[in-house]
């Protein structure tokens, strides 16, 4: 089966346009062409019709001379003169009779049937004296016929113009239906080509999202097709390597987890003083050992969350969300730190609703929330305000703590990075709060920074964009 890659089908609907559009150029001449011809033999006949007709008036006014100076003088020359200007009428009236059509009638031959009834009565010895009545008749003839050939005449220009009227009107269908023509080849071309474009889009957004379990296929041009299964290609390269990713990480867990259970019960097991008594100097070590178990189980676990985070993220699922629902949610979640603390929590946010990922953006205001309890002072206040900029929604968590250190800016999203600056209570917190934010707001297709120059506290802002 032959198959015709994108190149080729643009170049074929280029050809395609370009020949309905040659089709109505040529057409267009054609039809200029023609009407050029007929009207150019229509002026023809226009200039012999008058020609003629204005010929056979000056002869009759010659002949009607040299006839009466002949019955005058009598001379032999004047005859001749007669005879000569009854020839060039004749060949005059030839000229007439010879354009197309009968609109002169038989004007033409009365005419010549005059001049030779005048030439007769003109040759008779001697010439009657009643030649002015032939003469009236062939001024009534030519009368005649001048007013039969200014009607001929104003006949071919009212056909001329209806012919042009037919002509414009014949181009008009012409151009129309080339119009149309072209605009089906487009619409098919663009129908032809938006299909397998479409379908990449999905495909690229699927894997974007990481979901890999449906397969690419791409159907059209013959290069898209190509595209399509090298797409499928990278959609199962990118699924084993997220399920080998999968199971190392499952494994590294159980590998870490299982030595370290083992050791919290050796830990547990002296803290009890099961294999004997211990004096002061061993149970500090005991808790030692006690406190960095703990920590390094809190790190494995943040690890884990932060993984799930980071893989969570790339599946986007937007819906109409009301900021202020979503604000005061996150601090239903946090009530009972809230109080524990004595804190104050002040929501502001715009009426209605934008349609974004609300499950992520509440995660992601989650963790800012968390943050700014652990760092904030007993009975101190914190401010989450949701704002709207054009197509982007600002969140902003401000707290009253110690803030961040200047140093600690750049670093502080990294994973597993404190802040100098220690918080007003213990926390248990592994440093990968921040992390997830930024994981979370950069699937968004966002970004989350620390407002700089707080006289006090930290301002940590969220920038995400509104769906369309």
């Amino acid at each position: 089966m032959i198959r015709i890659s994108f190149r080729q089908s643009m170049l074929a609907g280029f050809l395609l346009i370009a020949l309905l559009l040659g089709w109505v150029a040529i057409r267009s001449w054609l039809l200029l062409e023609q009407f050029v011809e007929r009207n150019q033999q229509g002026n023809e006949q226009a200039l012999q019709l008058s020609a003629s007709i204005q010929e056979l008036a000056d002869r009759s006014i010659d002949l009607e001379r040299s006839a009466r100076q002949f019955m005058v003088i009598g001379n032999a020359g004047l005859l001749g003169r007669f005879d000569e200007n009854v020839a060039r009428a004749m060949v005059a009236v030839d000229h007439l009779e010879a354009i197309p059509g009968e609109f002169l009638g038989q004007s033409p031959g009365d005419w010549r049937r005059t001049v030779g009834e005048l030439a007769r009565s003109v040759h008779q010895s001697p010439p009657p004296v009643a030649l002015t009545a032939l003469f009236s008749r062939l001024a009534e003839i030519n009368g005649e016929l001048a007013h039969k050939g200014r009607r001929w005449i104003d006949t071919r220009n009212a056909e001329v113009l209806a012919e042009l009227d037919a002509s414009r009107l014949r181009l008009a269908s012409v151009l129309a239906t080339a119009v149309a023509g072209a605009f089906l080849v487009a619409l098919a071309m663009s129908w032809w080509l938006s299909r397998p474009v479409g379908a990449l889009e999905r495909a690229i957004a699927r894997l974007g999202e990481s979901r890999f379990d449906e397969t690419v296929t791409v159907r059209g041009p013959a290069d898209l097709r190509v595209v399509g299964r090298r797409l499928d290609w990278l959609r199962r390269r990118l699924a084993d390597l997220e399920a080998e990713r999968e199971q190392t990480l499952r494994h590294v867990s159980h590998e870490l987890k299982t030595p370290l259970t083992a050791l919290r019960e050796g830990i547990a097991l002296l803290q009890e003083q099961v294999v004997g008594p211990l004096d002061g100097t061993q149970r500090e070590v005991v808790e030692i050992l006690q406190h960095n178990v703990m920590t390094l189980q809190g790190h494995i676990e943040s690890l884990l969350r932060l993984n799930a985070a980071a893989f969570d993220a790339r599946r986007l699922r937007y819906r109409p969300v009301h900021l202020g629902q979503l604000l005061a949610e996150v601090v239903r979640g946090r009530e009972l730190q809230i109080q524990a603390r004595r804190l104050s929590v002040f929501c502001d946010a715009p009426a209605g609703r934008q349609v974004l990922d609300g499950e992520k953006l509440q995660v992601a205001v989650d963790n800012l929330l968390s943050n700014a309890i652990d760092f904030s002072p007993e009975g101190g206040a914190i401010w989450l305000t949701a704002t709207l900029s054009g197509e982007v929604v600002n969140i902003a968590c401000l707290d009253q703590g110690a803030g961040v250190a200047e140093e600690d800016a750049e670093r502080i999203f990294e994973p597993f990075v404190q802040g100098r600056r220690a918080a007003p209570a213990p926390r248990q917190g592994s440093g990968v709060g921040l992390s997830i934010v930024r994981e979370l707001a950069t699937a968004m297709g966002g970004r989350v920074q620390l407002i700089p120059g707080q006289a006090s506290g930290a301002n940590f802002q969220i920038e995400v964009p509104r769906a369309a």
